[in-house]
């Protein structure tokens, strides 16, 4: 069928042979409506730093969406990453000069062509590559215990398509990795697993049934929320979706993720307890990140503070310290064994 839209978006990536135009043009008739009246308000406050000087209305207005052109300037104050790069302003430029190690670099390389090839700023030409390479080889050197961990290049490289700045997707990196998710990328990844675990614990405190659901049918969540969290949901869910919840994630930190996924589950809890066999909700849960639920951005950033009901950041706190104490008395336990 025809439409009035590109076969590639704002931000530079092709869309699938399946992707659902009716839907899209459907959300986007009104979707641009508020964009236009959120950019026009964001501009007034902006001109006169009204915004940055109230934090509880600058959340307020965060989670309604910033502007694009507003990001990369937002993004860096909320998260604290500006802060660091004042303090340490050559810090980038001393990591590009400096020696580099030739494993990191080659690993790097390789993972480049694999970035987003679906994207035509990244698939068409050398520019943006060599600053992905860039930022990610100065931020391995800069964090050796961490150095780099694949699905840290799709992070990356959705920061610099916004920011279209790499000293600014260096310190968003930087902050992600360090202060917002620690322990995601590490060698065990105990941060990310952890939170595996406290989702599996919310899911099954607020929706018993699709828990015990999945656990019948043998799903471990692992397999299911891996690839969501390790990637910010960048490589997941539609892109006008993932920067609204990286405007929050920015802002309020990790406990969005974890939002995000119990709504992903709540939304469709219908579909998963209608699914008889493993595959089934296998596929089930590779469809529900591609519906019209999520293409929908504005009522979904909605729903990850309503649907999910009261997660408090000390609730959240108490789960992780839990499921990490729980973790570290069967390790002891297996090797006993």
């Amino acid at each position: 069928m025809s439409s009035n839209f590109s076969k590639v978006d704002e931000y530079g990536f092709e869309r699938p042979d399946d992707f659902d135009y009716v839907t899209y043009e459907s959300f986007m008739s009104q979707y641009l409506k508020i964009l236009a009246k959120r950019s026009r308000k964001w501009a007034r406050a902006m001109a006169k730093q009204r915004l940055l000087r109230k934090r509880y209305t600058l959340k307020r207005e965060i989670r309604k969406g910033i502007p694009n052109e507003h990001r990369e300037q937002i993004w860096l104050y909320v998260s604290g990453a500006a802060d660091q790069r004042n303090v340490n302003a050559d810090l980038y430029q001393k990591l590009l000069n400096s020696k580099h190690d030739a494993t990191l670099v080659e690993i790097i390389r390789t993972d480049l062509p694999r970035t987003f090839p679906d994207n035509i700023f990244f698939n068409s030409g050398d520019e943006y590559q060599e600053q992905l390479f860039r930022v990610l080889v100065a931020y391995g050197h800069h964090n050796k215990v961490t150095g780099y961990c694949q699905g840290m290049n799709y992070i990356a490289g959705l920061l610099l398509l916004v920011t279209k700045n790499e000293e600014s997707t260096f310190w968003l990196l930087k902050t992600l990795v360090e202060r917002i998710l620690p322990d995601y990328y590490s060698n065990t990844m105990d941060g990310l697993l952890t939170d595996i675990d406290v989702i599996s614990e919310l899911v099954g405190s607020k929706f018993p049934a699709v828990n015990a659901h999945l656990s019948h049918l043998g799903l471990p969540w692992p397999v299911v929320l891996t690839k969501w969290l390790v990637c910010l949901y960048c490589e997941v869910l539609p892109t006008e979706t993932v920067l609204r919840i990286w405007d929050c994630l920015f802002s309020e930190g990790s406990k969005i993720l974890l939002r995000v996924a119990v709504t992903l589950i709540a939304l469709h809890r219908t579909e998963i307890l209608a699914c008889d066999q493993f595959l089934d909700v296998s596929d089930c849960l590779k469809t529900i990140v591609k519906g019209p639920k999520v293409i929908h951005c504005h009522k979904f950033l909605k729903s990850i503070f309503k649907v999910p009901g009261k997660i408090s950041s000390k609730q959240i706190s108490r789960l992780r310290e839990n499921v990490a104490t729980n973790r570290k008395t069967k390790n002891k336990e297996n090797k006993v064994e």
